[in-house]
């Protein structure tokens, strides 16, 4: 398999898809299918005010499409899909409906890779629920509440004000509650321990501006084997600064994780 994605072969099928979650929120989804019968499917997890419509999302997903089909989705609260955002408390059940359609569709290998608030979500989902071949948390949180940058310091701000709540509604097309978590849901370094056997990716970049390395070494350190923690020199936060040669790494790990019968060739 080249490491390179052949522009010359045809673009994937598109299909859109409304799903349900079992809390009764509409999930706006994209599954992005190649030629082919095939049985692996990667689930990509945005970060916070993320989309799939985002060029970002879909050059991930376009990478990933050799290791299998790719399907996206926007998170409750956000562009097309229902509901209000809670930052990574209810959205277990989105990812959930959307690993259970795949499921309908006949994949019986599904990886998810998850961004920023997509990666606290993934690593929930797999200790919750599991069911899956592989889980990457990318960019992700270890623990709730974090204030120690300024960038994390001026979110807090947006979702915890009605002003700032409008701010996002209009302009980047987020609905976010004004309830606060009642419990409050373990933090991904207490549950990451719970995914094992599934296989952990942790990746960081020493220059995330949101949260520093301290959160996946944390998430790493809690986790069971099998694990592996990538810190990448030089990179930032979440989906904008993944290059697509990272994308590739991401792909080779998924695919060495998947049965010798269901590896990319």
């Amino acid at each position: 398999m080249s490491d390179a994605i052949d522009h010359s072969i045809a673009q994937p099928e598109e299909n859109r898809f409304w799903l349900t979650t079992s809390d009764g929120v509409g999930i706006d989804a994209v599954l992005l299918r190649r030629a082919g019968a095939r049985t692996t499917a990667v689930v990509v997890a945005n970060g916070f005010t993320g989309t799939y419509r985002s060029p970002h999302t879909r050059a991930i997903a376009e990478e990933l499409l050799p290791v299998g089909d790719v399907m996206t989705f926007d998170f409750r609260g956000h562009h097309g899909s229902g509901g209000r955002s809670t930052v990574g408390n209810a959205e277990i059940h989105d990812l959930e409906a959307v690993v259970n359609r795949l499921r309908e569709l006949g994949y019986t290998h599904i990886a998810v890779v998850g961004f920023s608030m997509g990666a606290a979500v993934a690593v929930r989902h797999a200790a919750i629920y599991g069911g899956t071949c592989a889980v990457v948390s990318v960019s992700g949180p270890s623990r709730w509440y974090y204030r120690g940058t300024r960038a994390m310091r001026l979110l807090h701000l947006g979702i915890g004000r009605t002003l700032g709540r409008a701010f996002l509604k209009r302009f980047r097309k987020v609905r976010v509650t004004d309830q606060r978590w009642n419990p409050t849901p373990a933090e991904p370094r207490e549950v990451a321990g719970e995914i094992s056997p599934t296989p952990l990716l942790v990746v960081h970049g020493d220059a995330d501006g949101y949260f520093p390395v301290a959160h996946a070494t944390a998430i790493h350190d809690a986790a069971r084997e099998p694990k592996e923690l990538w810190i990448i020199p030089g990179m930032g936060h979440a989906e904008r600064a993944v290059t697509p040669e990272l994308t590739v790494r991401l792909r080779r790990w998924i695919g060495e994780r998947l049965p010798p019968r269901e590896q990319p060739r």
